[in-house]
């Protein structure tokens, strides 16, 4: 797992003609839509040959691109049972450092997304002295009770995908062109959709409780300031003037992510996920140092490769993280039984 989600900082690719298309020189704005569309298209051109075509057809690699975006446009409505979890709430993130603290294991916890809610519940209540107080006034949507939910959101993805190349197979054989077309379609929603979340991961403020400033001890003197996570999401890759083309060269092809059964039951997709949050988290001290080190200040931006560097390796991370997971997905998706026999009665009635 280490080697497959580290950067390809050291590979050369020659890349086909079709990678020409997703190198249309937009400048990175944000870490928002147009670096989450940088996340989706690296993983689009690390995807092998027999992955399947219609993915690569010009318009299909702009709407996962597009789609991108998406959970961050679910932020713009006020509906808070949406902001919760989708919107601007919890699934964008997990602070990992609140597992530990609520009592849990973080090399044993569930994958069940309820069961986790009932078990982190249960320990917050039992430790609270190791959790900020709340208040109510800035807690509308309900989230500050939690760590953040990404891992379970991303597992839960991952399932909707497979059964997606599940039910493809079988309509590619016995469906209509009406009905491949619009399996098709709910593929790259999810693949899309679900690339927003893999991405975020890859920025490490969204697995820490230091998301945005150092909280508590805090002998090396990181900063405390609360933009730094805006900062780091996009102010300083437009300042830095970051594009697709300085970093698509660096995509390596991407390798399907080894699922081992568990002991404990536990799915070993989660498993692979919570490896991946780990992982991007032990960059959370590195950033701050970074940080301390001026190498991010806006009017060195431009300049700074150290800056630079670890911004291009989070989209790089990102990128191949999900390049491996869409084509997971479609390796370990079965046949949809359940469909095909339905599809036979239907033609057997005809």
């Amino acid at each position: 797992m280490a080697k497959l989600l580290e950067p390809w900082f050291m590979h050369k690719f020659t890349r086909t003609i079709f990678l020409g298309a997703l190198l249309a020189a937009a400048t990175v704005h944000a870490w928002d839509y147009e670096g989450h569309r940088i996340v989706n298209q690296l993983a689009v051109a690390a995807l092998p040959a027999d992955f399947p075509a219609f993915v690569r057809e010009a318009a299909n690699t702009e709407r996962i691109a597009f789609l991108a975006g998406e959970p961050d446009r679910w932020k713009n409505v006020a509906d808070l049972t949406l902001k919760q979890s989708g919107g601007s709430g919890s699934d964008h993130f997990c602070d990992l450092e609140q597992i530990p603290d609520a009592g849990l294991d973080l090399a044993k916890v569930t994958s069940f997304r309820y069961d986790f809610i009932l078990q982190f519940a249960a320990g917050r209540a039992t430790h609270l002295e190791k959790f900020p107080m709340i208040d109510p006034a800035k807690n509308s949507d309900h989230t500050r009770e939690w760590p953040g939910f990404a891992p379970w959101a991303i597992t839960e993805y991952y399932g909707r995908l497979k059964s997606g190349f599940s039910y493809l197979k079988v309509l590619e054989e016995l469906g209509t062109p009406e009905e491949v077309a619009n399996a098709r379609a709910n593929l790259l929603y999810v693949m899309g959709v679900m690339g927003h979340f893999v991405g975020d991961c890859a920025q490490p403020l969204h697995t820490t409780m230091h998301h945005n400033g150092w909280v508590g001890d805090n002998p090396n003197g990181y900063t405390k300031w609360n933009g730094i996570h805006s900062w780091i999401d996009g102010g300083f890759a437009a300042k830095a003037g970051i594009k697709l083309a300085d970093v698509m060269p660096r995509v390596g092809p991407a390798q399907p992510l080894e699922l081992a059964a568990q002991p404990d039951k536990r799915d070993p997709f989660f498993v692979a996920t919570m490896h991946y949050l780990i992982a991007q988290n032990k960059f959370v001290e590195p950033l701050y140092a970074l940080e301390k080190k001026g190498v991010f200040k806006a009017d060195v931006a431009a300049t700074s490769t150290e800056g630079q560097e670890f911004i291009k390796a989070r989209y790089l991370t990102g990128g191949q993280m999900l390049a491996s997971v869409w084509l997971t997905a479609w390796k370990n998706a079965g046949d949809d039984t359940y469909l095909r026999s339905q599809l036979i009665k239907r033609q057997a009635a005809k």
